[in-house]
């Protein structure tokens, strides 16, 4: 798992039955305090995310089909989760609250 920036959505006329109906968006992975830490991706969103929102990311296919509750799903990275707040030794590193610098996007 990771964290990431959702950073734009992704339009896909023509795909395969699984994906069908599925919400894709552009993650950029992050790292506790948000600088960039990896490659960006294309991930299926499962709860609801928008552009401007950190969210948790799985990134292995197994997990993924699992959490798509499809077994022959062939997508890898998954949004699984909206991060709310993020802490290293005892000290806030990240608090959605408190965030000016990305869009804004409805309340959890």
């Amino acid at each position: 798992m990771f964290l990431a920036d959702v950073i734009g959505t992704v339009v896909a006329p023509i795909q395969v039955p699984s994906l069908v109906g599925r919400t894709h968006l552009m993650v950029r992975p992050v790292g506790p305090t948000g600088q960039p830490a990896g490659n960006h991706r294309i991930a299926i969103d499962t709860v609801g995310a928008g552009v401007g929102d950190r969210v948790l990311v799985v990134d292995e296919g197994n997990s993924a089909r699992q959490v798509l509750g499809n077994p022959q799903a062939c997508q890898r990275t998954v949004i699984v989760g909206f991060v709310d707040s993020v802490s290293l030794e005892g000290r806030r590193v990240y608090d959605h609250t408190t965030e000016t610098d990305r869009t804004s996007s409805p309340a959890r």
